[in-house]
């Protein structure tokens, strides 16, 4: 049986565009960057994602785009804008647009878990093999 060498890839998200960085995450989660890929086998690699808090969005976002979360209870249903959410934990924000781009399916969870997301320029992966600008 063969075994899925995962490598792990470090992104800077100092002053990318959230969109633009999160495709890129996404695509590296399912695999698609590698020559093996298939559908339906999750042999994707581990995706670091340093500084966060610096990452920049286009036009008016920061103000104009709003998440919602609702609980299934009358009267449930919650809002708040990216500013907001970046001034709570500025991770959230990476994490929903990646969540929003795998595909819907058992894989998505596996997936997403291999997602780590830091604040700052800290982190405890040493072993980094890839550094993407």
């Amino acid at each position: 049986m063969n075994t899925i060498t995962r490598r792990y890839h470090l992104f800077d998200a100092k002053g990318q565009i959230l969109g633009r960085l999160s495709t890129e995450i996404a695509r590296i989660l399912s695999g698609k960057n590698r020559v093996d890929f298939t559908p339906h086998i999750d042999a994707g690699d581990f995706v670091v994602v340093i500084n966060t808090d610096k990452i920049d969005v286009t036009g008016g976002k920061e103000q104009k785009k709003v998440y919602y979360s609702f609980s299934g209870y009358p009267g449930g249903i919650s809002s708040i804008t990216l500013e907001k959410l970046r001034e709570k934990d500025s991770r959230k924000i990476i994490e929903k647009a990646v969540y929003g781009m795998l595909p819907k399916n058992r894989l998505r969870s596996p997936r997403m878990a291999r997602l780590l997301l830091y604040k700052g320029e800290e982190h405890p992966h040493k072993t980094i093999h890839i550094t993407h600008e």
